[in-house]
């Protein structure tokens, strides 16, 4: 008598993978995509292919999310120094003639047969690689780990602030700061720096006539940098220059009112008042069509996919999982405060875009790395509790 073997269905084949993905943030992952479609199609349907791009990198970005979710946390742990490594290298080469790919006065990409931006690899190594290392030194912790921590830190924040690429850097020196912040940076080193900042923002709107005349060099800064600066503080100042993309954001945003004027029938995104309106200013565009309800819609989905993040966070069993999540959580409140800030005329533009908003196939594979990252941390949960 012949044993008979059943073939697995397709579902018991899938079920294992599927299983133990977190639900709550899977969910407010597609509401935030599914609003990020709507915007594009009405922003971007008439700007080329922006619609369909937008929707195959979202695709993918969903593809890398699901299959880095496969991967436990210990053996994503393995790859955090070969990828920072990696990261600081590839920037390291784009000061060597020839390998560095100038655009637009700013040399932030590598020829290595095709071009790449190396920098966007630090975004997601830079909290892999300082969560590994408070991970080895659990236990144990003196300053002098905290003083290497940020040395590893400032040395590819350096290399990106030299290409200049301003906004990257502020990413990569973000997400680098929470991991320090949630491995126990003391309070009383925190505090002081949170006070000079707040005294510098001060005394740079008390003397802002004199800090941005033309004859007034900032020290460390470029010309372009001071001037972000200084358009943002009255960007009547250059109104058809720099100041123009601030001006129009505030108008459209405004002109949407409460309700906002509708689905495709936002004025200044239609004829073109907006500057880059399905990139870094898809904001205003959203703002003019669905109004202040529309924007505080989206507020709640990115309140709820933090919120999530930090609860993830702190459930992880590990220390390694429990800094990465965390720091990967707050670098999506970085790219969204930002964001908004900038469009809204609160903080310099620098080209931050909108997770899940913003046109962009670069950071929407980092946004699916990600989702990833934090999908394999609450699927290990279980496994490693038990």
């Amino acid at each position: 008598m012949s044993a008979v073997f059943e073939q697995p269905t397709l579902w018991q084949r899938l079920r294992p993978m599927l299983g133990g993905f977190d639900g709550m943030l899977a969910v407010v992952a597609a509401l935030l995509a599914a609003a990020g479609l709507v915007t594009m199609y009405s922003a971007g349907y008439d700007h080329g292919t922006r619609f369909a791009d937008h929707a195959r990198n979202m695709a993918l970005a969903f593809v890398i999310m699901f299959v880095v979710a496969q991967i436990p946390p210990q053996k994503l742990m393995g790859l955090a120094v070969p990828l920072y490594v990696l990261g600081v290298v590839l920037l390291l080469l784009i000061l060597v003639p020839g390998l560095g790919v100038t655009k637009k006065g700013a040399t932030r990409w590598l020829n290595i047969g095709m071009v790449i931006q190396p920098s966007e690899i630090l975004k997601i190594a830079m909290p892999m690689m300082l969560a590994w290392w408070f991970q080895k030194r659990e236990g144990r912790l003196r300053a002098p780990d905290f003083a290497i921590a940020a040395l590893l830190l400032l040395v590819p924040v350096g290399l990106v602030v030299k290409q200049p690429d301003l906004g990257t850097a502020i990413l990569i020196l973000s997400a680098g700061l929470y991991v320090i912040f949630f491995a126990g940076l003391s309070w009383k080193l925190i505090i002081p720096v949170l006070v000079l900042g707040a005294a510098g923002v001060i005394a740079l709107v008390v003397s802002q006539d004199r800090l941005c005349d033309p004859n007034f060099a900032w020290p460390m800064l470029r010309e372009y940098q001071k001037h972000r600066v200084c358009t943002l503080l009255d960007p009547t100042t250059d109104p058809l220059g720099k100041g123009f993309h601030i001006i129009q954001g505030m108008i459209a945003i405004g002109s949407g009112g409460v309700t906002g004027k509708g689905f495709m029938n936002g004025t200044q995104t239609h004829l073109e008042f907006i500057p880059e309106r399905t990139t870094d200013f898809v904001f205003a565009a959203f703002g003019e069509e669905f109004g202040l309800i529309g924007a505080l819609g989206l507020l709640l989905g990115f309140t709820l996919l933090i919120g999530r993040g930090l609860m993830i966070a702190a459930e992880a069993p590990t220390v390694f999982a429990r800094l990465l999540a965390g720091a990967i959580t707050l670098s999506f409140f970085t790219y969204a405060f930002v964001n908004m800030g900038m469009v809204s005329g609160v903080l310099p533009v620098v080209g931050i875009p909108l997770p899940f908003i913003s046109y962009g196939g670069t950071a929407m594979v980092t946004l699916g790395l990600g989702l990833g990252l934090l999908m394999s941390i609450a699927r290990s949960r279980p496994l490693m509790q038990s």
